[in-house]
């Protein structure tokens, strides 16, 4: 079995490419959930390598309260050892600064910009928070990417 990325995604298309990115193009095994629950289950149990968070999620929910990707990152964040696992954020969605916002108010690790038009960009990015446990040792790929 391969690293296993975890899409936290609501809209269907979306969920469907990162899918197909990174199983054909990665060689990762993928799951996509947006269900609060099984998020936090999966990646507790130690079976998820990295996550890829939608910051706008319209079907989540936790303890009967509609969330957003941002407090599902913090949730993951706040518990070991899911703390370890690191998170993209991903938001088509975002103006100038707010990558760093987000990234500051989630705790996250890195963010991505949808769509994703540089499929290459993606993988390359998943594999350098893989290897770097989060921690990229550089400023990743020419796609829009900001990681901390």
């Amino acid at each position: 079995m391969g690293q296993h990325i975890l899409i936290v995604e609501d809209e269907p298309l979306n969920a469907i490419l990162f899918e197909k990115i990174l199983r054909k193009g990665g060689g990762f095994d993928v799951t996509v959930s947006e269900n609060v629950d099984e998020i936090l289950r999966l990646v507790r149990s130690g079976s998820v390598s990295l996550v890829i968070m939608d910051v706008s999620l319209s079907n989540s929910f936790y303890q009967g309260v509609a969330v957003d990707g941002v407090a599902i990152t913090r949730l993951l964040k706040a518990l070991p050892p899911a703390n370890r696992v690191p998170v993209v954020l991903a938001t088509a969605h975002a103006m100038r600064g707010d990558a760093e916002r987000l990234i500051g108010e989630s705790g996250a690790d890195a963010y991505i910009s949808k769509p994703i038009l540089n499929y290459q960009d993606l993988i390359v990015t998943v594999r350098k928070l893989l290897r770097d446990g989060g921690t990229p040792s550089d400023t990743g790929p020419a796609a829009p990417c900001v990681s901390t």
